[in-house]
């Protein structure tokens, strides 16, 4: 797994967004620039600590599309989409797993690790290498990032 770096788009629309996203206190969880079939999207995620609601989009979506066409950032013509992260969102940067220490989250492995194609447990620490976990029987394991495919928040629904 490798952590994500923002394109040179993404990273301006990023740095444009920002200062809305702030002042709304939400917290950018991943900026997508990506072409699906003919069309463009700009996707920007947002959060918060309380959560992210429909009209939390809808609030953040005004002020960024009136800058975006003010400014615009962009050459060609996309759909702009601001959305929640979701509740079981992928851990894409380094950010992103320091603001889920102590959260549950699922690994999914490349190849078998230990016998297993996941796991679960509460993220202890995270480094460049990789991230450690403390398990269900309370051990805790380091899982290296060469062996992980992806790393999502998990909420047990049971």
């Amino acid at each position: 797994m490798k952590l994500k770096k923002y394109g040179a788009t993404e990273q301006k629309i990023y740095d444009l967004v920002k200062p809305i996203t702030d002042e709304l206190e939400f917290f950018i969880w991943d900026v997508c620039f990506v072409k699906e079939g003919a069309m463009w999207y700009l996707r920007v995620f947002i959060d918060r600590d309380e959560g992210i609601t429909i009209d939390d989009c809808e609030t953040a979506t005004r002020p960024i599309s009136e800058m975006l066409d003010r400014i615009d950032p962009i050459e060609q013509s996309y759909i702009l989409e601001v959305g929640s992260a979701g509740l079981e969102r992928e851990l894409l940067k380094k950010d992103h797993f320091e603001v889920c220490i102590g959260d549950m989250v699922r690994v999914h492995f490349i190849r078998t690790v230990d016998g297993l194609k996941e796991i679960s447990g509460v993220l202890n620490e995270f480094s460049n290498d990789g991230i450690t976990l403390k398990c269900e029987d309370d051990c805790t394991k380091f899982f290296s990032f060469s062996d992980i495919s992806s790393v999502k928040l998990y909420m047990d629904f049971e």
